[in-house]
């Protein structure tokens, strides 16, 4: 019986700015993601608040939300078997420097904060997640 589950991928301000999103997007499809849908979108403090509310009760929460909303971001649907697992696998750890070899953080993660890519954490909040950056 197969998985096929969704998750949401952000490539975050810092990767964008360098232009990384093709090669960050090649690298979910060469581990046998499908993008189902993307857009590119900037937005404001506020929406990023929203985004994060979870995290709102966490030392960096405001530095969060000011960077998520510091530049453009590409927002993703990726679908495959086991989608989230296999994309935080692929992400690598949340530091760039405990990255996996081979992982989007490891490769172009730059600090904690500028790790270049998000993915939600479970199937639930990938729900969540893909709601509020696609409801149509």
């Amino acid at each position: 019986m197969s998985n096929i589950e969704q998750t949401l991928s952000i490539i975050k301000p810092d990767a964008v700015e360098r232009n990384l999103d093709s090669e960050i997007k090649e690298m979910f499809k060469n581990k046998g993601f499908k993008i189902i849908k993307e857009k590119k979108i900037q937005i404001e403090k506020l929406e990023a608040e929203k985004f994060y509310k979870v995290h709102e009760t966490k030392p960096f929460y405001n530095d969060l939300c000011s960077y998520l909303s510091s530049g453009p971001i590409v927002v993703m649907v990726l679908e495959k078997e086991n989608a989230v697992l296999a994309n935080r696998e692929l992400m690598g750890a949340t530091n760039p420097q405990e990255a996996a070899e081979g992982t989007i953080r490891k490769k172009y993660g730059i600090s904690i904060d500028k790790n270049s890519v998000h993915g939600s954490d479970s199937t639930d909040n990938a729900k969540i997640e893909i709601d509020f950056f696609f409801k149509d």
